[in-house]
Protein backbone atom coordinates (compact mmCIF):
# COMPACT_ATOMS: atom_id res chain seq x y z
CA UNK A 1 0.00 0.00 0.00
CA UNK A 2 1.20 3.47 -0.82
CA UNK A 3 1.79 5.53 2.31
CA UNK A 4 -0.51 8.54 2.22
CA UNK A 5 -0.64 11.28 4.81
CA UNK A 6 -3.92 12.69 6.10
CA UNK A 7 -4.04 15.51 3.54
CA UNK A 8 -3.48 13.10 0.63
CA UNK A 9 -6.25 10.84 1.95
CA UNK A 10 -8.60 13.83 2.24
CA UNK A 11 -7.80 14.85 -1.34
CA UNK A 12 -8.45 11.32 -2.60
CA UNK A 13 -11.72 11.10 -0.65
CA UNK A 14 -12.88 14.47 -2.02
CA UNK A 15 -12.09 13.45 -5.60
CA UNK A 16 -13.82 10.08 -5.21
CA UNK A 17 -16.97 11.90 -4.10
CA UNK A 18 -16.85 14.48 -6.92
CA UNK A 19 -13.94 14.76 -9.33
CA UNK A 20 -15.45 17.88 -10.91
CA UNK A 21 -14.80 20.03 -7.84
CA UNK A 22 -12.58 23.03 -8.50
CA UNK A 23 -9.06 22.81 -7.07
CA UNK A 24 -9.85 25.83 -4.89
CA UNK A 25 -12.72 23.96 -3.24
CA UNK A 26 -10.64 20.83 -2.63
CA UNK A 27 -7.74 22.91 -1.31
CA UNK A 28 -10.07 24.68 1.09
CA UNK A 29 -11.51 21.37 2.33
CA UNK A 30 -8.06 19.91 3.04
CA UNK A 31 -6.43 23.06 4.43
CA UNK A 32 -4.00 23.88 1.61
CA UNK A 33 -3.62 26.65 -0.92
CA UNK A 34 -4.37 25.81 -4.56
CA UNK A 35 -0.84 25.24 -5.87
CA UNK A 36 0.28 22.70 -3.22
CA UNK A 37 -3.09 20.96 -3.55
CA UNK A 38 -2.72 20.72 -7.34
CA UNK A 39 0.84 19.39 -6.96
CA UNK A 40 -0.40 16.70 -4.57
CA UNK A 41 -3.14 15.69 -7.02
CA UNK A 42 -0.54 15.45 -9.80
CA UNK A 43 1.67 13.28 -7.55
CA UNK A 44 -1.30 11.05 -6.64
CA UNK A 45 -1.93 10.58 -10.37
CA UNK A 46 1.71 9.95 -11.28
CA UNK A 47 2.13 7.35 -8.52
CA UNK A 48 -1.04 5.53 -9.58
CA UNK A 49 -3.09 6.25 -6.46
CA UNK A 50 -5.56 8.12 -8.65
CA UNK A 51 -6.03 6.06 -11.79
CA UNK A 52 -8.77 7.95 -13.66
CA UNK A 53 -11.36 10.68 -13.31
CA UNK A 54 -14.65 9.64 -14.85
CA UNK A 55 -18.35 10.44 -14.97
CA UNK A 56 -20.74 7.90 -13.48
CA UNK A 57 -24.01 7.19 -15.28
CA UNK A 58 -27.31 5.55 -14.42
CA UNK A 59 -27.27 2.21 -16.29
CA UNK A 60 -31.06 2.03 -16.63
CA UNK A 61 -31.22 5.48 -18.25
CA UNK A 62 -28.64 4.29 -20.79
CA UNK A 63 -30.64 1.17 -21.61
CA UNK A 64 -28.77 -1.31 -19.41
CA UNK A 65 -31.64 -2.52 -17.24
CA UNK A 66 -30.23 -5.95 -16.40
CA UNK A 67 -27.15 -6.61 -14.27
CA UNK A 68 -25.88 -10.18 -14.20
CA UNK A 69 -23.17 -11.65 -12.00
CA UNK A 70 -21.59 -14.53 -13.88
CA UNK A 71 -19.61 -17.18 -12.03
CA UNK A 72 -17.23 -19.18 -14.18
CA UNK A 73 -15.38 -22.41 -13.55
CA UNK A 74 -12.38 -22.69 -15.85
CA UNK A 75 -12.16 -25.62 -18.24
CA UNK A 76 -8.40 -25.55 -17.75
CA UNK A 77 -6.10 -23.81 -15.28
CA UNK A 78 -3.15 -23.42 -17.60
CA UNK A 79 -1.63 -20.18 -18.81
CA UNK A 80 -2.95 -20.63 -22.35
CA UNK A 81 -6.57 -20.88 -21.15
CA UNK A 82 -6.16 -17.93 -18.77
CA UNK A 83 -4.71 -15.81 -21.57
CA UNK A 84 -7.51 -16.81 -23.96
CA UNK A 85 -10.16 -16.08 -21.31
CA UNK A 86 -8.71 -12.66 -20.51
CA UNK A 87 -8.51 -11.82 -24.21
CA UNK A 88 -12.14 -12.87 -24.67
CA UNK A 89 -13.35 -10.88 -21.65
CA UNK A 90 -11.53 -7.77 -22.92
CA UNK A 91 -13.53 -7.93 -26.17
CA UNK A 92 -16.92 -7.81 -24.44
CA UNK A 93 -17.99 -4.25 -23.56
CA UNK A 94 -20.85 -5.74 -21.52
CA UNK A 95 -18.32 -6.92 -18.90
CA UNK A 96 -18.13 -4.08 -16.41
CA UNK A 97 -15.87 -5.87 -13.92
CA UNK A 98 -13.97 -9.15 -13.92
CA UNK A 99 -12.25 -10.87 -11.01
CA UNK A 100 -10.18 -14.03 -10.56
CA UNK A 101 -11.57 -15.63 -7.43
CA UNK A 102 -10.64 -18.04 -4.67
CA UNK A 103 -13.29 -20.56 -3.69
CA UNK A 104 -16.01 -22.34 -5.64
CA UNK A 105 -15.76 -20.27 -8.81
CA UNK A 106 -12.62 -19.30 -10.67
CA UNK A 107 -13.86 -16.01 -12.14
CA UNK A 108 -16.67 -13.58 -11.43
CA UNK A 109 -17.95 -11.14 -14.04
CA UNK A 110 -20.36 -8.25 -13.63
CA UNK A 111 -22.24 -7.88 -16.90
CA UNK A 112 -24.55 -5.02 -17.93
CA UNK A 113 -27.08 -5.69 -20.69
CA UNK A 114 -30.42 -4.30 -21.79
CA UNK A 115 -32.52 -7.42 -21.23
CA UNK A 116 -32.58 -11.23 -21.15
CA UNK A 117 -32.23 -11.52 -24.93
CA UNK A 118 -29.09 -9.38 -24.82
CA UNK A 119 -27.73 -11.54 -21.99
CA UNK A 120 -28.46 -14.71 -23.97
CA UNK A 121 -26.51 -13.23 -26.89
CA UNK A 122 -23.62 -12.38 -24.56
CA UNK A 123 -23.73 -15.89 -23.06
CA UNK A 124 -23.54 -17.53 -26.47
CA UNK A 125 -20.67 -15.33 -27.64
CA UNK A 126 -18.70 -15.91 -24.41
CA UNK A 127 -19.14 -19.68 -24.46
CA UNK A 128 -18.19 -19.75 -28.14
CA UNK A 129 -15.05 -17.70 -27.45
CA UNK A 130 -13.45 -19.93 -24.82
CA UNK A 131 -14.17 -23.38 -23.35
CA UNK A 132 -15.85 -23.10 -19.94
CA UNK A 133 -16.43 -25.96 -17.49
CA UNK A 134 -19.39 -24.32 -15.77
CA UNK A 135 -21.13 -20.95 -15.94
CA UNK A 136 -23.66 -19.75 -13.37
CA UNK A 137 -25.72 -16.60 -13.87
CA UNK A 138 -27.14 -14.56 -11.00
CA UNK A 139 -29.59 -11.83 -12.01
CA UNK A 140 -29.76 -8.69 -9.88
CA UNK A 141 -33.33 -7.71 -9.09
CA UNK A 142 -32.50 -4.39 -7.42
CA UNK A 143 -29.33 -2.43 -6.71
CA UNK A 144 -29.53 -1.55 -3.03
CA UNK A 145 -26.21 0.25 -2.68
CA UNK A 146 -23.53 1.33 -5.09
CA UNK A 147 -20.44 3.41 -4.62
CA UNK A 148 -17.09 3.82 -6.29
CA UNK A 149 -15.59 5.66 -3.30
CA UNK A 150 -13.40 3.57 -1.00
CA UNK A 151 -13.82 4.27 2.74
CA UNK A 152 -10.55 6.19 3.09
CA UNK A 153 -9.67 7.21 6.66
CA UNK A 154 -9.85 11.02 6.66
CA UNK A 155 -9.77 11.43 10.44
CA UNK A 156 -6.65 9.76 11.85
CA UNK A 157 -3.12 10.90 11.14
Amino acid sequence: MTSLDLIDRKIVAALMQDATQPIAQIADRVGLSQTPCWKRIQKLESTGVLTRRVALADPAKLGFGLTVFVGIEAADHGAAWRDAFLAAVEKFPEVMEAYRMAGEMDYLLQVAVSDMAAYDDFYRRLTDAVPIKNLTSHFAMERLRHTTAYPVNTRDR
